[in-house]
């Protein structure tokens, strides 16, 4: 079985989320990781969704990605997650799916798995940061490695917008098709780096269990 195994698991309500979620997956994949790219379930009503026409349209058009479980936790040997900024933190769609996780956390099996998170806010000062400070505070509690971009390859964070914590995306910025590019490029680089680093910790953590 592959060693690196990553879960991308994400919510979006209009799509660019999801974007950033395809790139992980695809940067993982690249790095030879097998991949399960996940979305988490939609809590808001038919009624305020039907009242947002791009997120019924994202809704819709996302039907065929299936819903993240607890078994795609225990599968995996990293993680990324991703989520919109809400007033500076997480969203309750993702945050409700953490709220589930007490008995596999009890049972360590997030444990020593790399995770990195990414988000995207309408303004550039719109909570990223504070946002994904707030979604790696389950990873400490779960014992996870936390894998952030920093600043590893100095020209791709920079052309990015230069989140240290995580790739972001600005909403205001989304006409200009090179910022864009470059994000994804970034989400892309993250998610390589996070399937090598999945590699590296799964071998390590085989060895340990050996040796106990």
């Amino acid at each position: 079985m592959n060693d690196a195994r990553i879960a991308v698991i994400y919510y979006s309500s209009t799509g660019n989320i999801h974007r950033l979620a395809e790139a992980y997956a695809k940067g993982a994949a690249d790095a030879g990781a097998e991949v399960r790219l996940r979305k988490v379930p939609e809590l808001a009503s038919d009624a305020v969704v039907d009242g947002v026409p791009r997120w019924r349209a994202h809704l819709d058009a996302t039907e065929h990605i299936a819903s993240a479980t607890h078994d795609d936790l225990t599968w995996a040997t990293g993680y990324a997650f991703g989520t919109p900024t809400r007033f500076g933190n997480i969203s309750s769609q993702l945050k409700q799916f953490f709220d589930t996780t007490s008995p596999l956390w009890l049972a360590g099996e997030m444990a020593n798995k790399p995770v990195t998170g990414f988000t995207g806010s309408q303004d550039p000062h719109g909570g990223q940061e504070s946002t994904l400070l707030a979604l790696y505070q389950t990873m400490y509690h779960w014992g996870s490695v936390v894998l952030p971009p920093g600043w590893v390859d100095y020209e791709i964070a920079h052309a990015a917008g230069g989140n240290p914590y995580g790739i972001s995306q600005v909403e205001t910025q989304a006409h200009d098709s090179e910022y864009v590019a470059a994000v994804l490029a970034a989400a892309r680089h993250q998610g390589g780096r996070l399937a090598e680093t999945a590699r590296a910790l799964a071998h390590l953590n085989a060895a340990q269990a050996s040796a106990a």
